[in-house]
């Protein structure tokens, strides 16, 4: 009945889901960041400087949007966050490349935006290579070198990369099938809690209790599987959304998804209930929650790696069931190995989903004999 009286729970477990699916998936959906502006200072000023700018200028990352006449000046620009990078030509650039005398270049990158730093620190450093082969290309073959020898001479090793599983290094795949989950299995924890905790706040858990026939764990199931149900169908909503629309790659397959869907909104509604059983305070509880929902964004360990943390952190990460989703998603749906593989963490849900049985005592004590806290 809850769920009918107050919009909250409709606006928490479906509208706003939703809202952030389209968020993430929009504000990502070029794949990789694109024109980032950057600055020019080009004291030497000759047809091969210019070249050098309009090959910046056609990279995907980068657009030359301002020339200074300084380093100071673009120093000062790069400050005031008007271009994330901008290269120095030195004088005399042309001639010391004609004379192979190695002049330098000197690139410029902020790193106040890691993302925008290490991508045009990339194409800069791309060019300044092409760049230089290219003079050495034209001074072999002026000497009689063939084009296959030259290259040989200026590239003895070619490098054949293949980018497995996200070819394209679409941002959009890496980051949205991490985000848009964690903040869905954020809010079943904040709404897990709520549900409970405003039961005991607003006096209404006996009457909730009488209708089960004061059977606590009936009492729990029944009001807990609306909201299961309802979760299950928003976080199948966003990954048909992504997987399907978006056409997101995931060989794993439409029911490895859907198993990992219940296991994961079933999980954090365990995570849940046994928190607010250790500490039946609502605000408390949903503190704990909401900190431990934050923080599973660094745990889930897309953004940087679990192996790379300390060893304490390391076995902390098995305490966050989003780092379970994850490996899951990564491992069966995104690379389709077979279950066997994450088969520990598929444990790991399923333990989360029994914890409430370990607090049930303590729940039914708290809703029969304890006031609201504050």
């Amino acid at each position: 009945m809850n769920l009918l009286r107050h919009p909250i729970y409709i606006i928490c477990m479906v509208v706003l889901p939703l809202c952030i699916t389209l968020f993430f998936t929009s504000l990502m959906y070029e794949g990789q960041p694109v024109d980032m502006p950057i600055g020019i200072v080009d004291n030497d000023n000759t047809t091969v400087t210019r070249k050098l700018t309009r090959m910046i200028d056609g990279f995907q990352s980068s657009h030359v949007v301002a020339h200074y006449p300084t380093v100071d000046e673009a120093r000062k620009a790069m400050q005031r966050n008007e271009i994330y990078a901008f290269i120095l030509f030195p004088e005399h650039l042309t001639q010391d490349l004609l004379s192979a005398r190695q002049p330098r270049m000197s690139i410029y990158v902020s790193y106040t935006y890691i993302t925008a730093g290490s991508l045009i620190y990339k194409e800069l450093k791309t060019l300044c290579t092409l760049g230089s082969a290219a003079v050495g290309q034209s001074t072999l073959m002026a000497k009689g070198a063939t084009e296959a020898q030259a290259n040989a001479f200026l590239q003895p090793i070619a490098l054949d990369q293949h980018n497995i599983g996200n070819p394209w290094v679409n941002y959009n795949i890496y980051l949205s099938t991490m985000l848009v989950p964690t903040c869905l299995l954020l809010f079943v924890f904040l709404l897990t809690v709520y549900s409970l905790g405003t039961e005991i706040k607003f006096n209404t858990h006996k009457e909730w209790l009488a209708l089960s026939g004061n059977n606590f764990a009936l009492a729990l199931f029944t009001k807990l599987l609306p909201q299961t149900l309802i979760f299950i169908f928003t976080m199948l909503l966003s990954m048909i959304y992504m997987f399907g629309v978006l056409q997101f790659p995931a060989p794993g397959g439409l029911w490895r998804i859907l198993l990992l869907s219940v296991l994961s909104v079933i999980a954090a509604q365990g995570f849940a209930v046994f928190m607010f059983g250790v500490i039946p305070s609502l605000r408390m509880s949903m503190s704990i929650c909401s900190l431990w929902g934050v923080l599973s964004f660094s745990m889930v360990g897309t953004t940087f790696p679990i192996f790379a943390m300390d060893a304490p952190l390391q076995a902390l990460a098995w305490l966050f069931p989003m780092r379970h989703y994850y490996m899951i998603y990564q491992l069966c749906i995104f690379n389709d190995y077979p279950l066997i593989n994450v088969l520990p963490h598929i444990i790991a849900l399923l333990i989360f989903t029994i914890l409430p049985a370990l607090v049930i005592r303590r729940m039914k004590k708290a809703f029969y004999e304890f006031g609201y806290q504050p």
